[in-house]
């Protein structure tokens, strides 16, 4: 009966309107942030530190003692240093017996130590409750204020009873707690800050390959090959026009990559006749980063948006233009409006228009505070009804521009295709598959599989 009342106790928030004193070992430039952000919130905030004089920088209504007395103060202390000055917490034992210590300590590089820092402070202190937390949130973001970036605090810790306290403190600090469990997790957490955008790494190396690629395949055809055979310099290219064909066949195709492992996941799902079975790791690490993909397929698509718009201000357009009106001049002669042509070029714009609005609203709709504004339903309703309705459009936008040259003999230079010919292939390959899963006969057994019916049970893993 105790036990279960203290536990509900410990899990209880803190609705005095009295805080209890902190005290924070440390006066370095986190340790002083974060100090001035408590008393804000209405902690009395001591410091211990070796020198007990009164320094400018230490906010003006905390107090600063010994490392000592400071520790005799209160019952959370904050652990606001390196983890190679740790061994002068150990004459301390007695004095921090019992009390919550607070380890916000970052390392230099991922898995500097064979234990997390928080894990090294428990063992030296075994008589103490130590809790990893505030090592995700920047000296800078607690003195300007800006927490939107950073608002996340991961707490691990042994005892529930400790965390909790560090807890209240994170949320009265106007930031948001996240239990990580127990002190295990400390290694995790501690990597976090060192991690260089993870979700970020196949996307980026994906696209600079592709781009690579894109970009010596349209060097080669448009201006070496027309150098050679045609003996015309069009050097000038490589500024607008070929990153003007790049971007775009790069926007179609990450899109489509995006939507890709979905498509091989209901395949699978639809082979083994269940989806309690683990994807392949590939399969996994790719529906993961699917999110980032979208994201520089965006950045694609926007560049394409902003080369287009600067072409008639090119030198090369003026010409072109300039040259058309000599010649018709000249001839005596005005040549009639194509209607045909008329009609293609304002579908492909249209199409481009309506994909690029798609396009944008899938990138707004993964913004955190717009999703999470959402609910699953309609977050789904965006990301995969409109998201393909956005593939569609885009690829319907560049049939309409370049398929003509799919039986033009003078497209294939040196017999390689067209540029715009090998960006369709992906997405097209995306949609026939897809529009073959929407059938009734495919659609209604994978529904049921993600229901949770299984074709052979007891070969489920």
């Amino acid at each position: 009966m105790n036990k279960n009342s203290s536990n509900i106790m410990a899990l209880a928030p803190n609705t005095s309107n009295k805080r209890e004193t902190v005290c924070i070992f440390g006066t370095g430039d986190f340790g002083r942030a974060l100090g001035h952000k408590m008393i804000q919130s209405g902690y009395p905030v001591v410091y211990g530190s070796r020198s007990t004089q009164i320094s400018n920088l230490i906010p003006k209504d905390a107090e600063v003692l010994s490392h000592a007395e400071a520790a005799q103060k209160a019952a959370i202390i904050i652990i606001a240093i390196q983890r190679q000055h740790y061994n002068f917490l150990v004459p301390l034992a007695e004095i921090l017996h019992g009390k919550v210590l607070v380890d916000i300590s970052n390392n230099l590089k991922l898995n500097q130590y064979p234990e997390s820092n928080a894990e090294y402070l428990a063992q030296l202190l075994p008589g103490s409750r130590v809790v990893k937390a505030f090592n995700t949130v920047s000296a800078w973001a607690l003195q300007s204020g800006t927490l939107d970036a950073s608002r996340q605090v991961f707490v691990c810790g042994d005892d529930v009873e400790a965390k909790q306290m560090v807890m209240n403190i994170v949320r009265a600090l106007g930031l948001t707690p996240l239990d990580k469990g127990s002190l295990l997790a400390a290694q995790e957490i501690e990597n976090y800050p060192l991690q260089l955008f993870p979700m970020w790494k196949f996307p980026i190396f994906l696209s600079l390959g592709l781009t690579t690629f894109f970009f010596f395949y349209c060097l080669a055809l448009d201006v070496i090959y027309t150098y050679i055979y045609e003996k015309n310099n069009f050097s000038f290219f490589i500024a607008i026009t070929i990153p003007n064909r790049v971007c775009p066949v790069m926007a179609l195709i990450l899109l489509a990559l995006v939507y890709l492992p979905g498509v091989f996941a209901a395949i699978i799902q639809l082979y083994r006749g269940t989806k309690y079975r683990r994807f392949p790791d590939w399969l996994d690490k790719w529906m993961l980063c699917r999110k980032q993909l979208g994201l520089i397929a965006l950045a694609f698509a926007s560049l394409h948006v902003v080369f287009t718009l600067v072409t008639p201000l090119r030198a090369f357009v003026s010409w072109r233009i300039s040259k058309g009106i000599i010649s018709q001049a000249l001839n005596n002669k005005t040549e009639p409006l194509n209607n045909t042509n008329a009609w293609i070029s304002d579908c492909y714009l249209a199409l481009g228009i309506l994909g690029f609005f798609l396009f944008v609203l899938l990138g707004i709709t993964s913004l955190p505070s717009v999703s999470n504004n959402v609910n699953w339903r309609e977050f789904r309703f965006v990301q995969s009804k409109l998201g393909y309705l956005a593939l569609i459009f885009c690829t319907a936008h560049t049939l309409v521009y370049g398929g003509k040259w799919f039986l033009n003999p003078s497209a294939y230079k040196w017999y390689l295709p067209n540029i715009y010919m090998l960006s369709l292939v992906i997405p097209c390959a995306v949609l026939v598959v897809k529009f073959v899963l929407i059938f009734p006969c495919v659609d209604k057994p994978l529904t049921q599989i993600r229901q949770g019916w299984e074709r052979n049970p007891k070969h489920s893993e």
